[in-house]
């Protein structure tokens, strides 16, 4: 009887009152975020080798900046040389084995994030190599690995599907780590891929000596043997460097089926601007944090439009993202004292994404608290995964 008096309480009824109208201002908040989403996405460029872009003059940092007049990717059927090839080739290999770095190297531009990080990648990306003879379609995986998490067994599921779909397959293995568990581990699953063509690539040779990268070329060759791998090559290489990275590109090549180009001359990823601009995002805020806060990072970018209103010779795009972490702890890391880590954050990522798209950006960053969102299937179909 009191505890039902206590219930209809006029400080019980506000309450619930209160509690509704916060669940109700929060829906309202989620809605308004997800048609801000999707008015960008529908107008945003898909391609990042739009006109504008392509017009613009080459940085370091721009994917899709290859001028079709410039390509050697034969511009319609009837130019295609006898003996041309096209196809996919994708790097696999455990967390931090250098497949970002080399994709990049190998595509001449900056198409996938890279980090110190273990687990940077965390989608596939595309990277497309134009040749005189071939067309290579370089797909870069997120790293196998033993998963933990959700998010772990999806991104593993990802390169599954991959190796499964492409012409041929380059293991990486750096060639300043010895070979362990996790990279007999990945070799095995890739016996099981019979059909396929396999390269191994030592990488990373920048960072060994002579005589450490020679006892990695031994100790693959004979993961090979011990996993029933046939290697079709073993190469090492230096991205960094550009040992033989020209080199490995012809191997590959070489392994591509006889076909005409898959994509025009001039595209260098068919990623969306709006999916590269989170990553970049990402890259700038997993420089210099701890240890425990990069498998909890996520970035959304929710609006991404032109500036009403400017002339159009001073046009300005307006990124608004938004940082997930885990935790309220991790929130505090990100933001640093004072706004100061969050601002070197946007500092960073403006440049990146100005270059890659050729235009001002004004970037606005907030940061958000999505709990154990890595191990919630409803956090991580919201996040992109």
């Amino acid at each position: 009887m009191s505890e039902q008096r206590r219930s209809s309480s006029p400080r019980a009824k506000a309450s619930r009152n209160a509690a509704r109208g916060g669940a109700q201002q929060q829906a309202a908040e989620r809605k308004a975020a997800e048609q801000r989403r999707n008015r960008s996405i529908a107008q945003a460029e898909r391609r990042t080798t739009t006109d504008s872009v392509r017009a613009s003059e080459p940085a370091p940092t721009a994917a899709g900046r290859a001028r079709i007049t410039d390509s050697p990717t034969p511009s319609s059927y009837q130019d295609v040389p006898e003996g041309y090839r096209a196809g996919f080739a994708c790097f696999v290999g455990r967390p931090n084995a250098g497949k970002s770095t080399l994709t990049n190297a190998l595509v001449g531009a900056k198409i996938a994030i890279t980090s110190g990080r273990p687990q940077t990648t965390r989608h596939t990306v595309r990277g497309i190599v134009h040749r005189p003879d071939a067309q290579l379609v370089l797909v870069d995986t997120p790293g196998l690995h033993r998963p933990r998490t959700l998010l772990g067994e999806r991104l593993n599921d990802q390169v599954r599907a991959t190796w499964a779909e492409v012409d041929v397959i380059g293991f990486c293995l750096p060639a300043d780590q010895k070979i362990g568990p996790g990279d007999t581990y990945i070799a095995r699953e890739l016996a099981a891929v019979r059909r396929t063509p396999k390269i191994a690539v030592i990488t990373k040779t920048d960072a060994a000596s002579r005589q450490a990268v020679g006892e990695q070329l031994l100790a693959a060759v004979e993961l090979g043997k011990e996993a029933g791998i046939e290697w079709a090559e073993v190469i090492p290489v230096s991205a960094v460097a550009g040992d033989q990275v020209g080199l490995l590109a012809d191997l590959l090549a070489k392994q591509l089926p006889l076909s005409p180009p898959l994509y025009p001359g001039g595209e260098l990823t068919d990623e969306p601007e709006q999916v590269m601009v989170g990553e970049l995002i990402r890259e700038a805020a997993l420089e210099g944090v701890r240890d425990e806060l990069p498998h909890s990072l996520a970035v959304t970018v929710e609006e991404m439009l032109p500036r009403e209103g400017r002339p159009k010779n001073r046009p300005l795009l307006d990124v608004h993202a938004v940082l997930y972490v885990e935790r309220q702890s991790q929130k505090a890391i990100v933001i640093g004292t004072g706004g100061s880590r969050l601002r070197e954050v946007g500092t960073q990522a403006r440049r990146q994404i100005e270059a890659l798209l050729g235009t001002p950006v004004y970037l606005d960053l907030h940061v958000k608290v999505a709990k154990d969102w890595q191990r919630d299937p409803k956090q991580l179909q919201r996040l992109g995964f």
